[in-house]
């Protein structure tokens, strides 16, 4: 299990659980965070769930996959070194602290 500091649209902080084998995207949203459409329902093919990484855990977490970074051309908000799909992220105990932050605009 993983704790994340999702910080919402508004600017606020929500630190939630992420139970191993769950996405970062099923997580925040069973747990009320906002800023996630996730029309797609976590099968990287919508682009609305999209995140920013903390800068500092960005060597942390494996790469996007080729699917993940071809849907991330798509995302509504700018796309930044840190952008990733939230759906696409699986935090496990050694990601413990991360930090992402979700856009204000997710179409």
């Amino acid at each position: 299990m993983a704790h994340v500091t999702c910080i919402e649209p508004g600017g606020r902080e929500v630190v939630i659980e992420v139970a191993s084998g769950w996405s970062l995207m099923q997580a925040a949203r069973t747990q009320g965070v906002e800023g996630i459409l996730a029309e797609c329902g976590g099968a990287c093919a919508c682009a609305t769930c999209h995140c920013y990484v903390d800068e500092a855990w960005l060597g942390q977490l494996p790469p996007p996959s080729a699917a993940e970074a071809q849907m991330l051309d798509n995302v509504a908000d700018e796309r930044l070194p840190g952008s990733r799909l939230s759906c696409q992220l699986r935090p496990g105990p050694e990601h413990d602290g991360l930090r992402v932050t979700f856009p204000a605009r997710q179409i």
